[in-house]
């Protein structure tokens, strides 16, 4: 459908999630940069919200940070465009319906089409209110990407089947976080999401390290990884580019 299938083409995706704009946007590009530099395959970016209801404390900080440093929609619309001058892997972004809602879906999507993201993930929008967004994503071919959850259960193979670009399949519940242990059965989440679509699917939600990366990719297409990143850009700031490029370059080995 658009570049978003050509992150899982050479073996196990690795797909860093990255809040515009903590600690500012010029940062934020930076990281991105060194990312795709030492291996990410696609990039979530997240678009600050004030009311992140799926993130854990380490997020919600960031969308904090974000905010309180003045970034709004158009800021990161402006972003993605200065970005695509050069990255050309699949960006996708992460967000809330309300963010939508409030910038106007059409006029939303549609700048997602002209500003070059190939995706959008709304983990607030149950998958059967996705009537409100997935005509106008069609229209601009902005896949809506789902989120398959352990409490999906009877509605997994519905999800999957009416999904676009890949699955995103949730590893805990609550929110998000680095977690010790992942004990979801995956690979059972993954058995039937496969009987339903051949869309590939990766795991979020807990991954922090490259072992735990290794033993979800193995189970699924690749390994989706957030609150540890933010945590390398909280402790360096302006500096943190390199050392997420270095997390980056671990995890993607890793897998």
């Amino acid at each position: 459908m658009n570049r978003i299938s050509s992150a899982f083409e050479n073996g196990k995706a690795f797909i860093p999630f990255i809040t515009c704009g903590d600690p500012d946007l010029e940062t934020t590009a930076k990281v991105v940069r060194e990312a795709v530099k030492n291996g990410a395959d696609l990039i979530e970016l997240g678009i600050p919200f004030s009311d992140p209801t799926a993130e854990g404390p380490v997020i919600q900080a960031a969308n904090i940070r974000a905010l309180s440093g003045g970034v709004t929609t158009d800021k990161v619309f402006d972003l993605v465009r200065e970005l695509r001058t050069d990255v050309r892997i699949p960006l996708v972004f992460m967000t809330y319906a309300n963010v939508v809602f409030s910038y106007g879906a059409e006029r939303f999507i549609s700048t997602c089409k002209e500003t070059g993201i190939d995706g959008l993930i709304l983990p607030d929008l149950p998958y059967e209110e996705r009537e409100e967004f997935e005509p106008v994503c069609k229209k601009y071919g902005i896949a809506l990407i789902p989120l398959i959850a352990p409490t999906s259960e009877n509605r997994i193979a519905m999800i999957a089947k009416a999904a676009e670009g890949f699955i995103y399949v949730v590893s805990s519940l609550g929110v998000t976080g680095e977690r010790s242990e992942i004990t979801t059965d995956i690979g059972a989440i993954v058995k039937i999401i496969r009987e339903n679509t051949d869309l590939p699917c990766a795991v979020g939600f807990g991954i922090s390290t490259p072992e735990q990366a290794k033993k979800m990719s193995a189970l699924s297409d690749g390994a989706i990884v957030g609150s540890a990143i933010i945590k390398i850009i909280e402790k360096f700031g302006k500096d943190a580019a390199p050392h997420v490029g270095e997390y980056v370059r671990s995890m993607k080995s890793a897998i």
